[in-house]
């Protein structure tokens, strides 16, 4: 059976380099450290401007690798929808941006797995948190006013045209 190590790694998309914390991890097993830079790279250019997970599984004794890419924290998605630096210091206070329903429908599809919620409207429901300590509006309404809506069942229809989008499970 093949001997492997996984190292998991937080690079910017797009901008990982041979220097620490990748280098200094794979350096001594032996494998060429700046083709797993690259092949991070490739796999995290559309998350320019993010922070991105990334998993380097090596296999020690064929001296090959694998790259997994997993998805931008909640946070760091919604940043990039509004085009914001940051979130707001004073959320409830001051707004940063306003981001589309459709939007946090998509966030939610893509992150469902990593919130752990069992379906997609929950999924949406966390996104909304987010946005609501983010200081970031949806629709030009507070997120606490949309969780309200969700409840409700404002957003079932879009809510239900993305979850066939959704891995099952």
């Amino acid at each position: 059976m093949a001997k492997t190590k996984s190292f998991q790694f937080l690079v910017d998309g797009g901008k990982a380099t041979a220097g620490p914390p990748i280098g200094p991890a794979l350096g001594p097993l032996g494998i060429n450290v700046l083709e797993v830079v690259k092949r991070i790279n490739e796999l995290t250019k559309d998350f320019a401007g993010m922070r991105v997970p990334v998993k380097v599984t090596v296999d020690l004794e064929k001296k090959t690798f694998e790259v997994e890419v997993g998805t931008p924290t909640t946070a760091a998605l919604i940043i990039r929808e509004v085009k914001a630096e940051k979130g707001s210091g004073q959320a409830g206070h001051e707004f940063v941006g306003n981001i589309s329903m459709e939007a946090v429908v998509k966030i939610a599809a893509m992150k469902m797995k990593d919130i752990g919620s069992k379906t997609l409207k929950g999924a949406v429901k966390c996104v909304l948190g987010t946005c609501q300590s983010m200081g970031v509006r949806v629709e030009g309404k507070s997120p606490k006013e949309v969780i309200r809506e969700v409840e409700e069942g404002v957003y079932d229809d879009l809510i239900s045209k993305y979850e066939g989008e959704v891995g099952a499970g």
